[in-house]
């Protein structure tokens, strides 16, 4: 197949927001952060993604298959993180396995086993008895443990510790090593996709602002700070947003390279991280 995940023109309203002609491409073996502000869209892709909510209109292909026509097969190829736990509350991390592993025909209690020895997760404590990082940890066991082609996170890190985020990021590697399996990334903490991500796609307000390699976006995205006189209506417009002071201005552009051509030595231009372009383009010109 030639995409793990094909989005393709989606659109979804509600009485306050609007998700607008959406589309992305995931390619097997790579790995896609999804970032975006609250309430940018970025959790209601994946609702459609999964099927769990109702599209207005456009067309998402999920491991070469249409998401709604072959739901069934599709969610039993895919591994689901989430921010919250969705098991049942009152039930063992054993008697939650016993449940759901029939569900997976590839399932693996081997590697079930396995994460649950690296995890620390005590096999005879309650979900409700966990904390939060730990029914994390519990939840990407589930999802590593049948052979998933694809896995789709949503905020997975939040809450974790430092330690455990690391670790996370080293077991994401280790499955990509797999050029078949793909991860679908969903989060706000902008630094674990600078070390694993292949590929970022920004939303804001329902909208793609880009879907572009993680390598292009670091090569081409700058901040440039200056004195407020090298700022005019031409070298204006080569700035994606500006925030002027009593001392000067900060910007931010994505054409480092004409940057530094066109103004030298008179301004600093610094690479800029996936946050800065985030905070910057949501703020806009101020």
């Amino acid at each position: 197949m030639d995409y793990i995940i094909e989005i393709k023109d989606l659109c979804k309203s509600y009485k306050d927001f609007s998700l607008k002609n959406v589309s992305i491409t995931l390619q097997p073996g790579y790995i896609m952060g999804f970032i975006g502000p609250n309430g940018a869209g970025k959790s209601t892709t994946i609702k459609l993604i999964m099927n769990l909510i109702k599209r207005d209109s456009g067309t998402i292909s999920v491991l070469g298959m249409n998401n709604i026509l072959h739901e069934k097969e599709i969610k039993s190829r895919i591994g689901f993180v989430y921010d919250e736990n969705y098991y049942y509350e009152d039930l063992t991390i054993s008697e939650v396995k016993r449940i759901m592993a029939p569900f997976y025909m590839s399932w693996d209690n081997n590697a079930f086993e396995k994460y649950i020895s690296r995890f620390s997760l005590p096999s005879d404590k309650k979900i409700k008895e966990l904390s939060k990082g730990m029914k994390m940890k519990f939840s990407l066991a589930m999802a590593l443990s049948h052979k998933a082609e694809l896995i789709l996170m949503d905020e997975p890190t939040t809450g974790l510790d430092p330690v455990f985020r690391s670790e996370l990021l080293d077991i994401l590697l280790e499955i990509i090593q797999d050029e078949n399996v793909s991860i679908f990334f969903s989060t706000h903490i902008t630094t674990d996709l600078e070390k694993v991500a292949d590929y970022i796609t920004f939303i804001n307000k329902g909208q793609i602002v880009f879907s572009e390699s993680k390598d292009k976006i670091m090569d081409e995205y700058a901040v440039v700070k200056g004195k407020k006189e090298l700022l005019d209506a031409d070298t204006r417009k080569e700035f994606l947003s500006i925030r002027e002071n009593d001392f000067g201005f900060e910007a931010l552009t994505n054409n480092a390279d004409r940057i530094r051509r066109l103004f030298k030595q008179e301004a600093v231009i610094e690479k800029a991280s996936l946050e800065d372009i985030m905070v910057y383009t949501i703020r806009g010109n101020a």
